[in-house]
């Protein structure tokens, strides 16, 4: 038995007492900035953190995701390459997992990540891209990593697309959602099988259909979009 190093003796590391939010840096620049700086210091304050720094690094060429945590010390950046491999034209496949997110964190990006952390592994011991969370209630809540958005048949009218409630506010799919028809709404898992299309959406990957759902095959529609934060990362 080791012991503990002195700097994993903090409220971060030892209780996960920190919030970050990841973003795409494309061209030089982080991509929807304003956005995630925003989102960032509500969590900040909901968790009594000091206001997280706006200004941002050099960035070197190419594809980078941007990790900014602030912790009771101040604001932090890593910074490292995005490299998702080629495009899924096919789409990519989801699963439900067992995993439950924090009925009160589950709002916030904080350093409480670990759910998240196991409904991605287990999605990828299924052999899937994503993981979906639900709450203790059994809705659908968030991606372990991105955001989902859903077409459910006979649910709604003229197309308006569902967004579930009770997960984090994605600025990916914010972006994209804007100026479309939708709905935010708890989502039960037993509506999924009524679930004609899916997408999830996030910094890393823009926005991706879901082709299939629980092993359940979903028609493939890659929206046409225009902002570079909405697009594979290529």
């Amino acid at each position: 038995m080791f012991s503990l190093p002195p700097n994993l003796q903090t409220p971060a590391a030892l209780h996960g007492a920190s919030a970050f939010t990841t973003v795409r840096v494309q061209g030089g620049a982080a991509l929807l900035w304003p956005e995630h700086w925003a989102r960032l210091s509500g969590t900040c304050a909901v968790l009594g953190l000091p206001d997280p720094a706006s200004e941002l690094p050099a960035f070197p060429p190419g594809l980078h995701l941007l990790r900014v945590t602030v912790t009771d010390d101040g604001t932090f950046h890593s910074v490292r390459p995005l490299n998702p491999g080629p495009r899924p034209a096919g789409g990519v496949s989801v699963v439900l997992t067992d995993w439950q997110t924090h009925p009160q964190l589950a709002a916030h990006k904080t350093g409480n990540y670990l759910p998240y952390r196991l409904a991605g592994a287990q999605a990828q011991a299924a052999g899937a891209f994503e993981g979906w969370l639900t709450d203790a209630g059994g809705f659908l809540t968030d991606g372990s990593r991105t955001s989902p958005v859903l077409e459910i048949a006979g649910q709604e009218l003229g197309g308006r697309l569902v967004v579930p409630v009770g997960g984090l506010p994605g600025t990916t799919r914010s972006l994209w959602l804007a100026g479309q028809p939708h709905t935010e709404r708890p989502v039960h898992v037993s509506e999924l099988p009524q679930v004609t299309r899916a997408w999830i959406c996030g910094a890393g990957v823009g926005v991706v259909p879901v082709s299939e759902l629980n092993g359940r095959a979903l028609p493939v529609h890659w929206p046409a979009v225009t902002h570079p934060a909405l697009g594979w990362p290529e």
